[in-house]
């Protein structure tokens, strides 16, 4: 899955980076070193801009909300729960099908936080109980510091409780794409920790490749058989993983110091 990552490039740098042709300065954010659901976010998306005559596909920089509203909802209160979108069944879930023809973007991340799923804990989530032990985060990132591009989708959802003219009246939120987790070697892994993705958690976001990105944003693509071939994981290799404080565990904690690269997983912790 995806619950946190973390997001500082400017987005001067992310223009470079994908070849933005329009932002809005206004809507610049904060770099962010614990994103979690809800939050606002930057999406990277190909649309037509309004109020011209010029109908082409424009690449833009825009923020989003992190957590899907389908543009059916009549409340916008199930969002902060649909922030993942499985790879496997994005093309046949109501929530997410038509945004899969139509509205997909790229949320670029520095990388994302993962917490280990533990055989101790799986034996616990079998038995249902509510007991957790502490878990030990471990931050997953390209491992030659490039961006991390993660498959994504938006959709708009109007609260037809405002009038049209009100700031709020759209609401415009996004949703990652998860598939399985890389059960092959990482590019580099901790001395005293997890091997491969899949040892950490058996999810991950969708990372897309630089020669994909292009297929990925084009509207014109609509044929959900032929978007589900970009939907194949990147080549094995790309990632490293390594642990960092808990303190990411609590969202109120928020500062490059998340980053930080710890020796082995913190005392008490489970691994």
């Amino acid at each position: 899955m995806c619950g946190r990552y973390a997001s500082s490039r400017k987005p001067e740098d992310l223009a470079g980076i994908f070849e933005i042709e329009k932002w809005e300065p206004e809507e610049t954010l904060e770099p962010d070193y614990n994103v979690a659901p809800t939050k606002e976010v930057y999406a990277v998306l190909d649309r037509a801009l309004k109020d011209t005559d010029d109908k082409r596909p424009v690449r833009q920089l825009r923020r989003l909300k992190w957590g899907l509203v389908p543009s059916w909802s009549k409340t916008p209160e199930g969002g902060a729960r649909m922030i993942n979108a499985r790879a496997e069944t994005v093309h046949e879930k109501p929530s997410y099908r038509r945004a899969f023809t139509t509205r997909r973007c790229i949320l670029p991340a520095d990388g994302y936080y993962e917490w280990v799923t533990g055989t101790a804990e799986r034996e616990l989530e079998v038995e249902g109980r509510k007991k957790r032990p502490r878990k030990q985060p471990y931050f997953v990132l390209p491992a030659d510091g490039s961006v991390f591009a993660m498959a994504g989708l938006y959709e708009f959802w109007r609260d037809k409780t405002l009038p049209d003219d009100h700031p709020q009246a759209w609401w415009v939120t996004c949703s990652v794409i998860t598939t399985e987790a890389e059960a092959t070697p990482l590019a580099v892994s901790p001395a005293d920790g997890p091997r491969t993705l899949a040892d950490i958690h058996p999810r991950m976001p969708l990372m897309l490749t630089p020669d994909h990105w292009d297929s990925w944003l084009d509207p014109a693509r609509t044929d959900p058989d032929d978007l589900r071939e970009l939907l194949a994981p990147p080549p094995a290799g790309l990632l490293r993983a390594y642990p960092v404080t808990t303190a990411v565990s609590n969202v109120r904690n928020n500062g490059p110091e998340l980053l930080k690269e710890l020796e082995g997983p913190e005392e008490g912790t489970l691994f």
